[in-house]
């Protein structure tokens, strides 16, 4: 049987699913948004409404106050930090490999932050500091730890060091880096800060080894 006309062809598209972000999400982003921007203290939840065009009511169905808003959001960071770092060390190809690619994290993370918005998680909100320092001195820690002895293996890191308390000795270093009393906000840079003291720790647990590829991954940066 002979037909004529235009061969009628029907495609049948792929339906694709996805959440929309619910209240409490659109408010957790308005909220990194604006602290990462202008700091805590500066940012009242009329800002935050304001920039969502919400009532504040809305922001109060959610969270009963500004505090429980700052520890949910650092809840949020804190998941969203331990799933990066470990990513970061399944992709990377040695222990130098992994400092350099959580420095270039920390440098886009740093460069997005107000100085002003560790000062003001310390001084204001004390539980959600304590959050932070819970998850600095065990996940970061451990973190460290496992580096420094992956390292050793990987005839990077001088196999002399004490393990545990040269990771200690790095806490200290990342907490000193952002208080202001230490580095004032107004003469240093936040980020300088913490990249001129994970360079001078690299270089002292590194051995000749670990030292002659640093230097290649700094070049490799320097012609970026």
């Amino acid at each position: 049987m002979e037909t004529s006309g235009m061969l009628k062809v029907s495609i049948v598209l792929p339906r694709f699913s996805y959440r929309p972000l619910d209240m409490k999400d659109r408010i957790i982003n308005a909220t990194q948004e604006l602290f990462m921007k202008y700091g805590i203290r500066t940012i009242s939840m009329d800002d935050i409404a304001k920039h969502l065009s919400i009532s504040k009511k809305t922001i109060y169905q959610s969270y009963k106050d500004k505090d429980e808003l700052v520890h949910e959001l650092m809840k949020v960071k804190l998941k969203e930090d331990s799933k990066k770092f470990h990513d970061l060390e399944k992709e990377s190809e040695n222990v130098i490999d992994e400092v350099f690619n959580i420095m270039k994290h920390m440098g886009k993370v740093i460069g997005q932050v107000n100085p002003s918005f560790f000062y003001d998680l310390q001084k204001y909100h004390p539980e959600t500091w304590k959050l932070f320092k819970e998850f600095k001195e065990d996940f970061i820690l451990k973190m460290v730890e496992g580096t420094l002895v992956r390292g050793v293996k990987q005839g990077f890191i001088r196999p002399e060091i004490n393990v545990k308390i040269i990771s200690k000795m790095r806490m200290e270093q990342i907490e000193m880096g952002f208080n202001p009393a230490v580095f004032p906000p107004d003469k240093f840079q936040l980020l300088d800060v913490q990249l001129a003291m994970i360079d001078h720790f690299l270089y002292g647990i590194c051995t000749l080894k670990g030292h002659k590829l640093i230097n290649k991954y700094k070049q490799i940066i320097d012609e970026e």
